[in-house]
């Protein structure tokens, strides 16, 4: 699960009801759009009344070849293969495999705090387990194959960040560590697991676990556009993120899986139901969704350049899904406008006209920026004749010009208008609002 830059985004919608058919042939267009001004590329799945009744597919497979992607065509899900992990856990619960209650010092004592961290801990992300994927050392060994004891042999070097149960806090070597579990309990590899006990049983054809990727076989690259081409991005080996990140799959076939498992197809109904007993917003390996007045569930996720997301609205019988294997631009907007479709409500599609600025005038913006009430500086400065921005302890962004104080960031969902007489700035994003004053 990735986090969001500055402020948290959501997307208005207007109240408007308009027929399904209006809405969606309007979402397609939304999404032709997208594409061709490089702000997406990717599969996109809408579920009503249970059933799928929207998909839509844009951009390339492997840009290089100019191979065009189509539905059948497998992304990276990144962290929504944690709720496909949780599941298994699930079943094995089921199977009478292991308990929720079972110690990680059953399976690895060598961890910190090994006999105080139960299998729901784990579940939960309430473990204090450091996540090693927060470390600069994870990007020099990312890219190559590992075995289980050499992840083990990872997580256990570093300090507890945390007493177990005390608190949430997100870490991938939790459901690493619950997947390698797996293949202890049931002495099988964890992709037999996902084909046996969820592929098989929902026929899915299109959902396993997934290792280099190769789109003769029609699997998705991930990239960047940058410069007027895409740029493909590294590829992280999937022996690393064993039950935290390594399957792959169409947003069809993720909506048949959620479905599938609100339905009781996967799971007796009431451990799905324990799957939702949420603290923190977070169940077993599931993340609790709002929408207006309805709450959802599911998972999004990030790997390499793959983003995606699914959700179930239980009381709207609506399903979401979407995997993109580039992003120029904010999910919240792609989800918020799907839900739109969903609810037969119109929504405005954004118009991506910006224009360039003469370098001198871009000079006047320059600076360290800070506000009243807000933790964080933001540092506005040039580079290659490109304003950019960057927040304390994240990445730089760029802002693209629809007026000479007006810029944007549409995969942040970011706005900003400058006022350099008054050496300020107001930034918008998701309905909030700040002024920065220059230091």
């Amino acid at each position: 699960m990735f986090k969001k830059l500055l402020f948290l985004s959501a997307m208005g919608i207007s109240g408007m009801v308009f027929s399904q058919n209006t809405v969606k042939d309007k979402m397609s267009n939304y999404l032709d759009s997208l594409f061709v001004h490089h702000k997406i590329m990717g599969s996109f799945a809408l579920a009503e009344d249970n059933r799928p009744t929207f998909i839509k597919v844009v951009g390339f497979a492997d840009a290089e070849k100019n191979q065009k992607a189509n539905v059948n065509t497998q992304y990276r899900i990144g962290s929504i293969s944690k709720t496909f992990t949780a599941v298994l856990i699930m079943k094995a619960v089921e199977d009478k495999k292991i308990s929720l209650d079972k110690k990680l010092s059953d399976f690895y004592p060598e961890i910190p705090n090994a006999d105080k961290i139960t299998i729901e801990h784990l579940l939960q992300h309430r473990t204090g387990i450091h996540n090693l994927t927060d470390e600069a050392e994870f990007l020099q060994y990312y890219t190559q194959p590992h075995t289980g004891n050499d992840l083990v042999n990872i997580i256990k070097k570093y300090k507890s960040d945390f007493e177990p149960g005390s608190k949430y806090e997100y870490s991938n070597s939790n459901f690493i560590l619950l997947g390698l579990i797996l293949e202890k309990i049931y002495k099988k590899t964890y992709a037999e697991l996902i084909k046996d006990k969820i592929a098989r049983p929902l026929k899915l054809t299109l959902t396993s676990v997934g290792g280099k990727i190769d789109t003769s076989k029609n699997q998705a690259k991930s990239y960047q556009y940058s410069g007027g081409s895409y740029i493909a991005a590294p590829e992280t080996d999937m022996s690393i993120p064993i039950g935290a990140g390594n399957i792959i799959s169409t947003p069809r076939e993720l909506l048949i899986f959620i479905l599938g498992l609100e339905q009781g197809k996967l799971i007796k109904k009431e451990n799905v139901d324990k799957m939702k007993h949420f603290i923190d917003d977070y169940g077993y390996g599931l993340v609790k969704f709002p929408f207006e007045k309805y709450t959802g569930f599911g998972h999004n996720g990030a790997i390499d350049g793959f983003r995606s997301e699914l959700v179930y609205f239980p009381e709207l019988k609506t399903a979401v899904s979407f995997t993109v294997n580039q992003q120029d631009m904010d999910s919240d907007e792609i989800f918020s406008r799907m839900m739109a479709v969903a609810t037969g409500k119109d929504f405005e599609i954004p118009n991506f006209k910006t224009i360039n600025i003469p370098e001198n005038i871009l000079q006047k913006y320059a600076g360290t920026y800070a506000s009243v009430g807000v933790p964080l500086k933001i540092n506005i400065f040039i580079q290659d004749k490109k304003l950019m921005a960057q927040a304390t302890g994240q990445s730089a962004f760029p802002l693209e010009a629809t007026s000479v104080t007006n810029f944007t960031c549409d995969m942040y969902g970011i706005e900003i208008n400058f006022y350099p007489e008054k050496n300020q700035f107001i930034i918008m994003q998701g309905g909030s609002k700040n002024t920065f004053t220059k230091e």
